[in-house]
C-alpha cells in the first residue's frame, strides 16, 4: 500500500505538466530548515522537498491533485517520504469557491501515512485571495487525532507578487491527554516578469504545547497554464499555503 501511495504522489506531481495545456498548476523545488528546540538546545534539519500542483477542470467541478517528494536530514538519518492529496471544488458564485480534500503525509516512511480529510473554502477579491479550511487528522504512528481550523490571506502588491499571511488553530487529543496547537505562517513568491519561473521563501512557527518548530524555506517554481492570481483564481494553490503546513508537523 505504501509503495502505491508513493507511486500516485510521484505521478501526481511529474505527471502535472503533460496537463499545461487544459489546467492550471506548478511545480517547484523548495529548501527547507525547520528548528526544533530540544532541553534547551536547537535541532536542526535539512530538508529538501519536489512538489507539483494542477487544478483540472470537470464539467461543473474542479479537480485539484497535489504531490510531493521529500528528502530529509536530521539526527544523523537520512529519509525520504510522500505526500498526495486530491482536492475536489465548485465556484458557487463568480467569487467563492468550496470543496472538500483527503490527503496522506508521510507516505513511504516506516509508520504508516497520516491522513486527513477536510472542507476548504476561498473568495477571490480583485488583488487578494481569502482562504478558510477545517480539517480532521488522524495519526496511528503517534495514536492522536488532530482537529485543525485555519485561515490564509494572500495579497497581490502587483500582479508578478503575492505576499501571504496564515494562522491555524489545533487541538491534537492523544492516548496521554490533549493540548493545543498554534501554527503562524508568512510567505512571499515573485514571479519575473515574461517568464514562468517564480522565486518563493516563507516562514512557519508551530508552538504545541511545550515543542516549538521554527522553519525558514526558499524555492523556485515553474508555472504552467497562467501566472501567480491565476493559479489562485483556478484552485491550483489549494493544499500549499501556511495554513497546511501544520500537517507536516506531526
Amino acid at each position: 500500500m505504501k509503495t502505491i501511495l508513493l507511486a500516485t504522489a510521484a505521478a501526481a506531481l511529474f505527471a502535472a505538466p503533460a496537463f499545461a495545456q487544459d489546467a492550471i498548476g506548478s511545480v517547484g523545488v523548495t529548501y527547507s530548515n525547520p528548528s526544533i528546540e530540544v532541553a534547551g538546545d536547537d535541532v536542526d534539519a535539512d530538508v529538501w522537498t519536489v512538489d507539483g500542483s494542477v487544478a483540472l477542470p470537470a464539467q461543473d467541478w474542479t479537480v485539484t491533485l497535489n504531490g510531493a517528494i521529500d528528502y530529509t536530514k536530521a539526527f544523523g538519518e537520512e529519509d525520504v517520504t510522500g505526500a498526495a492529496a486530491a482536492h475536489l471544488t465548485k465556484m458557487w458564485s463568480s467569487d467563492v469557491r468550496a470543496g472538500a480534500f483527503v490527503a496522506a503525509n508521510g507516505i513511504g516512511s516506516g509508520n504508516e501515512p497520516i491522513w486527513t480529510v477536510g472542507a476548504e473554502a476561498q473568495k477571490y477579491l480583485s488583488n487578494a485571495t481569502l482562504t478558510g479550511q477545517v480539517a480532521y487528522t488522524t495519526a496511528d504512528n503517534v495514536d492522536a487525532d488532530i482537529w485543525t481550523v485555519g485561515a490564509d490571506a494572500a495579497f497581490y502588491v502587483m500582479p508578478n507578487l503575492r505576499l501571504n499571511a496564515g494562522v491555524a488553530y489545533n487541538n491534537v487529543d492523544f492516548s496521554g491527554g490533549d493540548t493545543d496547537a498554534w501554527t503562524y505562517g508568512v510567505g512571499a513568491e515573485y514571479e519575473f516578469e515574461n517568464t514562468p519561473f517564480s522565486l518563493g521563501a516563507a516562514y512557519t512557527r508551530a508552538d504545541i504545547d511545550s515543542l516549538d518548530v521554527d522553519t525558514w524555506s526558499v524555492g523556485l517554481r515553474y508555472s504552467f497554464g497562467g501566472g501567480l492570481q491565476a493559479r489562485d483564481r483556478a484552485g491550483a494553490n489549494l493544499g500549499v499555503s501556511a495554513i497546511s503546513s501544520v500537517l507536516n508537523v506531526f
